[in-house]
């Protein structure tokens, strides 16, 4: 896909799929088909397999590379394929290109998890594998500790079509949005969800990246719609309603981020299954928290009886 073309398309939900598990903790590719499925069904546009709300890094790398090439044939058309690469740098680059081949529209290149990282060698990091790859980029940018100063640097990238900016620092995010030139056609996106999609939105992001989706994307449509119109009043109306959940997901330093999503959809009759290590199962009261809200929202098995 073009660049430019793929920049636009990313102004809108990022929806990261899950990874589901049988009980034996491998992969059931047929529910996560159906999972895709219902993506497709709810007119999600752009689907994010090997996202950190699939469990990313507890995959093995054949695990995601199969992921990405199996949600990029499901997805074919109907939407573009944002594939999620990382670890080494030649370990990301093979990656990325497996998906390229497989038919992936584009790459979110995980921000690297290493215990020493410094500004000149994180930049690095993304360059390499973006060039290397040479298809439409987006950098999953979530270390505090490094300078948006990386972002300077690689925003020219003629293949760099977006950040997905998961730092939840706003006076910083928009100084990086006003400092980085239009021409650059660099999309922005709010990577930490529904719950601070307005904040970012208002600093200049054009899109938001959404786990919610997997079980309610109604809700996510709606508040994306709003956004747009820029009917404040119905934005608020809507946060309020989905910050619960989204707080429920941010506990224990987000580590309930993913099994919140699962341990809700199970209880709506999909077999989303356990997490792997090192998540756990919610504890029992979390777990009533979660039903409580599915009652509010008023959803049921329903929900996915034809999927």
């Amino acid at each position: 896909m073009e660049v430019n073309r793929a920049a636009e398309k990313l102004k809108t939900i990022s929806a990261i799929n899950i990874t589901p598990f049988r009980g034996d903790l491998t992969i059931d590719w047929e529910v996560l088909r159906r999972n895709v499925d219902f993506l497709l069904d709810n007119e999600l546009d752009v689907i994010v397999p090997s996202g950190n709300t699939g469990e990313f890094y507890s995959l093995t790398v054949e695990e995601a590379k199969e992921e990405n090439r199996k949600v990029s044939e499901w997805a074919g058309s109907r939407a573009m394929v944002v594939a999620g690469i990382g670890y080494a740098v030649e370990t990301a680059v093979e990656m990325g290109l497996d998906a390229k081949r497989a038919g992936a529209d584009a790459v979110l290149i995980h921000m690297p998890i290493h215990p020493y990282m410094n500004e000149e060698g994180t930049a690095a990091y993304f360059r390499r594998i973006i060039e290397e790859v040479d298809m439409p980029a987006v950098i999953y940018f979530k270390n505090p500790e490094i300078s948006d100063d990386v972002l300077k640097k690689l925003t020219p990238l003629p293949q760099l079509m977006g950040v997905k900016y998961a730092i939840n620092d706003l006076p910083r995010f928009t100084k990086i949005v006003r400092q980085t030139p239009d021409r650059h056609g660099v999309t922005w996106v709010c990577g930490t969800a529904e719950k601070w999609a307005p904040y970012f939105w208002a600093a200049g992001a054009e899109g938001f990246t959404s786990g919610l989706v997997n079980l309610h994307p109604e809700i996510s449509h709606a508040l994306l719609e709003k956004l747009r119109d820029g009917d404040w009043q119905g934005v608020w109306d809507l946060w309020e309603k989905m910050v619960p959940f989204e707080d429920l997901r941010a506990r224990h330093h987000a580590g309930n981020n993913v099994v919140v999503i699962k341990e809700a959809l199970q209880m709506l009759g999909f077999p989303a299954g356990p997490t792997r290590e090192p998540v756990s199962a919610l504890s029992r009261d979390e777990n009533q928290e979660v039903a409580d809200l599915l009652s509010r929202w008023k959803l049921g098995r329903e929900t996915f009886l034809n999927v």
